[in-house]
C-alpha cells in the first residue's frame, strides 16, 4: 500500500511560507520605491497604505513606533523610498511590506547609499563616543583642509585670527566636490598626520546640495577621519542634515565659522578672564596686606612689647615657683624611694637562704615534736583498746566458761561439736574437752530431757 501524503492545514501552509520569507536575506531588509495610495493613519498611530508603481502594488504597514520618527507627513500620492521587511500575514494569507523607515523620493540612489554606509559604519563602531579624541584647550597650530578658493577657507582664517591671532594656520588645499574630491581629502588628512605640525584639523567646505556634499559621505573619507591621530572637527556647512564625516569626526560644527570658534579659545575672552583673575588677585593681596597690618598693630599694642621688663619679672617669679616645686617634688620622690628600698630590703632578707633554712629547721623541730606526741597518743589509745578487747575476749572464751565446770563434746574426728543427742548414737566414741584436758568416752546410752521410758536407749 502506498504511503499516504501528509495533508497540511491552511494555517500550517501560511506559517511555513512566513518562515521561508523571514529567513530570506533579501526580503529581511529591502528598499522599495513607490507611490503611496489608500493611505490610512489609524487612531492607534499605525499607518496602513499601498505602495505601488506603474506595474504592480504591495500592501504596506508602518507601526507607530517607527512612524513617530518620520521627518515628513506621508500623504496620498506621495512618492517615497521605504525600507523594511516582507512577510506573510498568516490569518489572511497575504504577504505585506512592514516599513521601518521612509523618505520622500527625489534623492534616489544617493540617499540609499548614504543610509547603507551609515548603517555599516555604525555597526563597526566608528561613530562610538569612546573612539573620539578630545579637542585641546590651547592648540599650538591649526590645520585646515578645504578648497583654497571658497568662502569657507576665508571664514575659517578670519575667525581664527580674530579669536587667537598668535596661532599658526596650515592650509592644505583640496577639491571639495566632484570625482577627485574624496581621494584628495584622504590624502590631505594622511599628509597632515605625517607632518605632525597641527594639534587640530578642520575638514570641511561651505553648504550645498546632497550631490555637492557627497565627497564627505564617501567611505574612504570616513575611514581616514576615524584613523587620524589628530582630532578632527568636521565643518560641512549644512546645518540641518548630517554627513557621514560629521558622525565619524571627533567634533561636528554646523558651519566653517563655528568650527574655527570650537577649535581655538577667544583671546578677548581670555583677556577678560585674566583681568578678572588679576582683579581677584589684587583684591586678595590687598586684603592679605590689610589683615597682616592689623595683626602687626595688635602685636605692637601688646603688653609684651609695651612693658617687656614686667613680663620678664613675671617669668622670673614663675621660674622661682617652678624651682621650689621641683625641689619639693624631688624630696618627696627621694623619700618615697627610700621607703620603697627599705621594703624591698626587708622582703629580700625574708627570702635570704640562711633565714629560710633556719625557719625550715624550726618548722621541722615543731613537726617532729607534734609527730612524736601524736604517735605516743595513738599507741596509748591502741593499748587501751587492746586491753579492753582482751578483757571482753577473755570473758567470752570457752575456757573461761569451762573453768566453771562446763565442757565441750566433739565427735571422734573432732570436726563436729555435739549439741544434741541426735548427733550421736549408742556405741559412738566422743571426745570431751574440759578445762585442763580431754576425755575419750564411749556412748553407752542416750536419754533426753523430755523422753519417756520408751525412748530410752541402751
Amino acid at each position: 500500500m502506498a504511503d499516504q501524503p501528509r495533508i497540511y492545514s491552511i494555517k500550517e501552509l501560511n506559517r511555513y511560507i512566513r518562515m521561508k520569507m523571514e529567513s530570506d536575506t533579501l526580503l529581511g531588509d529591502i528598499w522599495l520605491r513607490g507611490e503611496i495610495s489608500n493611505f490610512t493613519h489609524h487612531s492607534s498611530g499605525h499607518m496602513y497604505f499601498t505602495l505601488k508603481d506603474s506595474d504592480s502594488r504591495i500592501k504596506s504597514i508602518m507601526f507607530a513606533s517607527h512612524n513617530q520618527r518620520l521627518p515628513f507627513i506621508p500623504k496620498e500620492g506621495t512618492k517615497v523610498i521605504a525600507r523594511g521587511n516582507i512577510t506573510v500575514y498568516e490569518r489572511d494569507g497575504n504577504y505585506q511590506f512592514y516599513v521601518n523607515s521612509m523618505q520622500p523620493d527625489g534623492i534616489g540612489s544617493l540617499y540609499l547609499a548614504f543610509e547603507q554606509l551609515k548603517s555599516k559604519l555604525s555597526n563597526e563602531g566608528l561613530f562610538a563616543e569612546s573612539r573620539k579624541l578630545a579637542i585641546p584647550l590651547f592648540p599650538k597650530a591649526i590645520g585646515v583642509i578645504t578648497s583654497p578658493t571658497g568662502a569657507a577657507v576665508r571664514d575659517i582664517i578670519i575667525t581664527l585670527q580674530r579669536r587667537y591671532p598668535l596661532i599658526p594656520i596650515y592650509v592644505y588645499p583640496v577639491l571639495v566636490q566632484g570625482t577627485g574630491a574624496a581621494p584628495a581629502i584622504v590624502k590631505a588628512i594622511e599628509a597632515m598626520n605625517r607632518f605632525g605640525e597641527a594639534d587640530v584639523l578642520i575638514v570641511g567646505r561651505g553648504g550645498g546640495s546632497l550631490e555637492e556634499l557627497w565627497a564627505f559621505n564617501e567611505e574612504s573619507v570616513a575611514r581616514s577621519i576615524s584613523n587620524s591621530q589628530i582630532p578632527i572637527i568636521s565643518a560641512v556647512g549644512h546645518e540641518t542634515d548630517f554627513t557621514i564625516a560629521d558622525f565619524v569626526a571627533d567634533l561636528r560644527a554646523a558651519t566653517p565659522t563655528a568650527a574655527a570658534e570650537l577649535a581655538v579659545p577667544s583671546i578677548s575672552e581670555l583677556k577678560q578672564q585674566l583681568n578678572r583673575q588679576q582683579q581677584r588677585l589684587v583684591q586678595g593681596i590687598r586684603y592679605r596686606v590689610s589683615d597682616e597690618k592689623e595683626k602687626l598693630q595688635r602685636i605692637r599694642r601688646s603688653p609684651f612689647f609695651l612693658h617687656p621688663r614686667r613680663y620678664l619679672l613675671e617669668q622670673a617669679e614663675r621660674l622661682d615657683r617652678l624651682s621650689e616645686q621641683l625641689v619639693q617634688r624631688t624630696k618627696r620622690i627621694t623619700e618615697r624611694s627610700h621607703i620603697r628600698l627599705a621594703r624591698q630590703q626587708a622582703t629580700l632578707s625574708a627570702h635570704h637562704p640562711g633565714e629560710r633554712v633556719a625557719f625550715a629547721a624550726k618548722r621541722w623541730q615543731t613537726a617532729t615534736k607534734q609527730l612524736e606526741s601524736a604517735m605516743n597518743n595513738s599507741v596509748k589509745d591502741r593499748k587501751n583498746k587492746l586491753y579492753t578487747s582482751m578483757k571482753q575476749l577473755d570473758a567470752l572464751s570457752p575456757l573461761k566458761v569451762m573453768s566453771r565446770g562446763y565442757s565441750l563434746v566433739y565427735d571422734e574426728q573432732e570436726q563436729r561439736l555435739i549439741k544434741s543427742i541426735r548427733d550421736v548414737k549408742v556405741g559412738d566414741i566422743v571426745k570431751v574437752k574440759v578445762a585442763d584436758g580431754q576425755l575419750d568416752c564411749h556412748v553407752g546410752s542416750l536419754r533426753g530431757d523430755q523422753m519417756d521410758g520408751s525412748n530410752e536407749s541402751k
